[in-house]
């Protein structure tokens, strides 16, 4: 596969995880401010800076963006027993960034110039 299409599920991958923290942040203004939903918002901005680190070339960014997703969706399966249809589509979203991450953080392991 061409360089182009992994810098596409990476661009894709930042996007992604950009939209989550907005919407996390967002939802402040929907949700009453309780522990949890500051909590979330801190994710929501955690969430950002990996997306804006998805956009350059850092192999970190690529790692935190396996790593965090998949922490914070663990977490929200193990604390939330009735899942609602918004978390499902944040889970959802989450495991398709860690899909995109790492497919591209194993070609850019295997193949340095992508």
């Amino acid at each position: 596969m061409s360089n182009r299409f992994f810098s596409f599920l990476r661009k894709l991958a930042a996007t992604l995880i950009c939209l989550s923290g907005a919407s996390q942040i967002a939802a402040l203004w929907q949700r009453d401010l309780t522990g949890a939903a500051l909590m979330d918002a801190l994710l929501g901005t955690v969430y950002l800076i990996i997306g804006i680190g998805l956009f350059g070339q850092s192999r970190f960014s690529l790692f935190m963006a396996i790593v965090i997703p998949l922490w914070a969706g663990g977490m929200l399966i193990y604390t939330q027993p009735q899942m609602d249809p918004i978390y499902a589509l944040r889970i959802t979203t989450d495991a398709i960034v860690i899909l995109f991450s790492a497919i591209v953080l194993w070609q850019v392991r295997n193949n340095p110039s992508v």
